[in-house]
């Protein structure tokens, strides 16, 4: 009887040491869903001895999110250690390794993590990431179909699908992507953002600009001060030709200019149009500056070749000797190897767009065509 009682507290005692490492597990993941990382550090990765599987995953996602990769692998080699079945450990292992670019180390990883648990979608985009990484974008796009197929699919599959399609040169399916990824990810997410931008850019070179209209308004809901898409929905409306709902939103851009909101080239100019000459793109800037008594070039049109370099470039030029004789306020300009070229075609203040549309339509035609066949 008495061996028997001390086999009986035996298991007893293993029995406890089994629930207290549980226990312990689940301490540590409630700390760190709480975001309670440098705790979890400072309490519970010195003395380990003991820990579970699980305890030590956790540490090691602390470590993750502080970024200490080096520590982050080292617990989540111990984790598998313990057991060899723990899928997210190989998971996060193949993740951290391909931050650090060591894509073929991170393929088997994920496909470890894959093999032990294929319902987890989160595996089979992050195996997409690897592959778009190393630009083998159809198995990427494998991976990323797989995971919005499976249930509970994950947001981020849903929004790199589109975006493989755009790289691939698959304008159509990756406008149709991208309305799918709106539908399916987070609405105040950078991929919802990412999703109704290039609806909106699609459907505008689409010319489909009441939905590209659409699209920019209701990103403008979600990000009232993104000025690229101002600039887009500006297109839009000179598009639909439709100047005064541009008005106003023009007024934003030199107001954001003014108090030093803009980055980038939007600090000294922004795209208010697109359109095509002989199959060729022109697009349409304005720069802030404004007054008179000094030369600067005000709308800038520039004509792009098949590889979206400029080729040429026409200008109205502010000109103080033209104001000075009460004759314009513009005149179209063009530098061109060295050489200013001036048209010698003159706009009001007031002027009206579409006749500098014309004007510039017909220096193309007429005279900077020959500048360009000109050798």
């Amino acid at each position: 009887m008495k061996r028997i009682h001390y086999l009986y507290l035996f298991f007893l005692l293993c029995g406890s040491l089994v629930y207290a490492q549980d226990t312990l597990g689940e301490e540590i993941e409630q700390a760190y869903v709480l975001e309670k990382y440098d705790e979890v550090i400072s309490k519970y990765a010195q003395d380990i001895e003991g820990y579970s599987s699980k305890a030590l995953y956790y540490v090691g996602m602390a470590y993750y999110m502080k970024e200490d990769d080096p520590n982050c692998l080292k617990f989540m080699d111990l984790a598998l250690k313990e057991d060899e079945n723990n899928a997210d450990a190989y998971f996060i292992k193949g993740k951290v390794t391909t931050y650090s670019e060591k894509f073929n180390e991170a393929i088997p990883l994920i496909q470890k993590a894959i093999q032990l648990d294929s319902t987890n979608t989160h595996y089979y985009s992050a195996l997409g990431d690897v592959y778009s990484s190393i630009q083998d974008y159809g198995k990427a796009m494998d991976a990323y179909q797989t995971s919005v197929k499976r249930e509970n699919p994950s947001e981020r599959a849903f929004a790199m699908i589109p975006q493989i399609y755009a790289k691939t040169n698959q304008p159509e399916k990756a406008l149709e992507a991208f309305y799918q990824s709106k539908d399916n990810v987070t609405r105040d997410s950078q991929s919802y953002i990412t999703a109704l931008y290039n609806i909106g850019l699609y459907e505008f070179l689409n010319q489909n600009y009441d939905k590209a209209e659409s699209a920019y308004l209701e990103l403008l809901e979600v990000t009232p001060l993104d000025y690229h898409a101002i600039s887009k929905l500006i297109q839009v409306y000179y598009g639909k030709k439709e100047y005064d709902k541009a008005a106003p939103l023009k007024k934003k851009m030199y107001d954001a200019q003014k108090e030093g909101l803009m980055e980038g080239y939007l600090r000294d100019m922004f795209c208010f149009d697109q359109f095509r000459w002989n199959d060729q793109l022109v697009q349409v800037f304005e720069r802030y500056e404004e007054g008179d008594g000094e030369l600067y070039y005000k709308h800038l049109f520039y004509l792009l070749d098949e590889n979206n370099n400029i080729q040429l470039k026409i200008q109205s030029e502010n000109s103080p000797f033209a104001i000075q004789m009460d004759e314009a306020k513009y005149v179209l300009g063009t530098d061109y190897e060295g050489t200013h070229y001036n048209w010698g075609i003159w706009f009001q203040e007031d002027f009206e767009y579409e006749d500098m549309k014309k004007a510039v339509i017909y220096v193309l035609d007429n005279k900077a065509e020959k500048l360009l066949t000109k050798k």
